[in-house]
């Protein structure tokens, strides 16, 4: 009789486990390349725009060194399918980085200040100094305007709101990508997915990412694509595991600040020293 429910339950957890490997196997995510833009100098940064009637790409193009003020970068507008619109949308810049919208205005990281362009102008409004900053790195944007900036350097998030400048977050760690949730911040702080909620702790969504984090784009409500720039894309699942779509460091293909389309579920990434962006349809 024990034999047997002995032999019972190895087959309750032998199903199980199989059933598990399989519902896992289903859950798996791919990234299928769908196009390459060429000829991009030194892309850094793509910013998906919902625009109603044509959709389309804002892409930071540093064009030198990460670090020099030297007025050689800018954005360029590419269509989601590729095409470069005008590889020269708005110039002027010095190594343009993250980039936000709310309402008409393009908020764009440029090492120490925060950039506000006119989008339908296409005009420079104002640049905002932010205080103490070394290399600020990406930005989002709430509902309300209010705009978080991070400083790798500095490991710090500022915050934007009526343009004046607090520190936000402190003592993050190579702070760089981020995205608003709700009330909350998602910051890729090193090798680990952060969620900052109002009362400013940090608590840890995901680790183990082999490289530090620099883009982050939420897919749905606790699932996210990271991208990390040494050449990594990792799915970030709700429970915490982390799940590799893209290596491609022996190549030194860089993967820096994606973007995301999520009505097509499509990625675009920016190879940065490749002067080019890659587009992926999510599966």
């Amino acid at each position: 009789m024990r034999t047997h429910v002995a032999l019972q339950l190895l087959c309750y957890w032998l199903a199980l486990a199989c059933w598990s490997a399989q519902a896992q196997a289903q859950a798996r995510h791919t990234l299928e390349q769908l196009w390459i833009t060429p000829d991009l100098p030194t892309p850094e940064s793509v910013l998906y725009v919902p625009h109603k009637k044509n959709p389309y790409l804002f892409v930071a193009l540093i064009d030198g060194q990460g670090d020099a003020v030297d007025g050689k970068g800018g954005i360029a507008t590419l269509t989601p399918d590729g095409e470069v619109l005008d590889k020269n949308w708005f110039t002027g810049l010095n190594a343009p980085k993250g980039m936000a919208i709310h309402e008409n205005r393009l908020y764009v990281a440029d090492i120490t200040e925060l950039v506000v362009i006119d989008i339908k102008k296409r005009a420079l409004i104002k640049k905002i100094p932010v205080p103490g900053a070394v290399f600020l790195n990406d930005v989002t944007a709430n509902s309300s305007g209010v705009v978080f900036v991070s400083d790798t350097r500095t490991n710090k998030v500022h915050r934007i709101e009526q343009d004046e400048v607090s520190v936000h977050l402190e003592n993050i760690a190579s702070a760089n990508g981020l995205k608003v949730f709700g009330s909350n911040l998602i910051v890729g702080a090193g090798p680990e997915l952060l969620l900052v909620g109002a009362d400013k702790k940090p608590l840890t969504l995901a680790k183990g990412f082999a490289q530090g984090i620099d883009g982050v784009e939420m897919i749905k409500r606790g699932e996210f694509i990271v991208s990390c720039w040494a050449g990594l894309v990792y799915y970030v699942y709700g429970d915490g595991k982390i799940e590799l779509l893209i290596d491609s460091q022996a190549q030194k293909i860089n993967t820096a600040d994606i973007g995301f389309d999520a009505s097509t579920k499509r990625v675009f990434v920016p190879n940065f020293f490749k002067n080019t962006v890659t587009a992926y349809q999510l599966k």
